[in-house]
């Protein structure tokens, strides 16, 4: 789905299949990456150089699913879910409210494929993205056939999307613009440790890795974790951790939070012996954070803009 942003398409609430005994939900994975999204991309949205309008809201539409679900919605785009205490929640947007216009511009209806596909969505969501970031938003809503109109007041927030992969995935990655966090970490992991992960991706983005990565011609596949190509990779691993830890501390979470994680959780997911060479040991990493954070001034400000920030422009290698 994505939370304007972009997450994982999902069933809605009345279509969900009853999970397995202590796991959650497609739904609540969902939930609880927009609500950590949501905190994490406003609280950062000065470091970011790229924003856009945030409002807290996750919309997906009928074509993402089977045709036999597609009766379910209210209009071919509508509302997930809405994260609480956000601007759609404060205007009265609530899930499965059907998205019919966005100031007055009409979301696109379905090309008809039969397939699956995003388009839908994404176009419905475009329309919100190019707003100017903290311009009120007129969202014209559906529900039980009558049509009723909101406006949202945005928050600025970096321009990235966030997305739950469904499955077995114990891990998360980024390409600079849509963040992918595996839906295992939920089910071992609490917010506030997963926070840590989120964190970590977004500022992956922030640091403009990705394109470094490809001005400084590394190669990703079987040879990212060889020499020159290994060595890159862990430098930018590297300063997502401690950028990272900043990420947290400036959406109101503890920033030792990622030394903790690291130190004491690290080793479910870095692999031990067959860790993969692109990032460094989990005990490297927590030791990392930790002397990055001694570093921090006492009375750094919110948002803070660590000195690293400026790395963002410089080539690797």
């Amino acid at each position: 789905m994505r939370l304007l942003f972009l997450f994982a398409a999902l069933l809605p609430a009345a279509l969900s299949a009853a999970p397995a005994a202590a796991e959650p939900t497609l739904l609540e994975v969902d939930q609880r990456l927009a609500a950590i999204a949501w905190r994490l991309t406003t609280a950062n949205a000065s470091l970011c150089r790229d924003q856009q309008p945030v409002i807290g809201a996750a919309l997906h539409a009928a074509d993402q699913y089977p045709p036999a679900l597609r009766a379910a919605f209210a209009a071919p785009v509508a509302v997930e879910l809405v994260v609480p205490g956000a601007p759609a929640a404060t205007a009265g947007v609530v899930a499965d409210d059907g998205l019919v216009a966005v100031d007055g511009a009409a979301v696109p209806a379905p090309a008809g494929s039969g397939d699956p596909t995003s388009v839908t969505r994404d176009t419905a969501q475009a329309l919100i993205a190019a707003h100017p970031p903290t311009a009120p938003l007129a969202l014209t809503l559906r529900r039980a056939g009558a049509d009723r109109t909101v406006t949202v007041q945005p928050r600025a927030g970096c321009r990235v999307e966030f997305e739950v992969l469904a499955g077995n995935k114990l891990g998360a990655s980024s390409d600079g613009r849509v963040v992918q966090v595996g839906g295992r970490l939920f089910a071992l992991f609490g917010d506030d440790q997963v926070a840590v992960v989120v964190a970590h991706e977004l500022a992956h983005a922030v640091l403009r890795h990705r394109a470094r990565l490809e001005a400084a011609g590394v190669r990703w596949g079987l040879l990212a974790e060889l020499g020159r190509n290994g060595r890159l990779f862990r430098a930018t691993e590297t300063e997502a951790d401690l950028l990272g830890a900043y990420l947290l501390r400036n959406a109101g979470w503890d920033p030792q939070l990622a030394v903790r994680f690291w130190r004491e959780e690290g080793g479910k997911i870095d692999g031990g012996f067959f860790r993969s060479r692109t990032h460094p040991s989990a005990k490297a990493r927590a030791d990392a954070i930790a002397a990055e954070l001694a570093t921090m001034p006492a009375d750094a400000p919110l948002p803070y803009a660590p000195p690293l920030l400026a790395r963002r422009d410089a080539p690797l290698g």
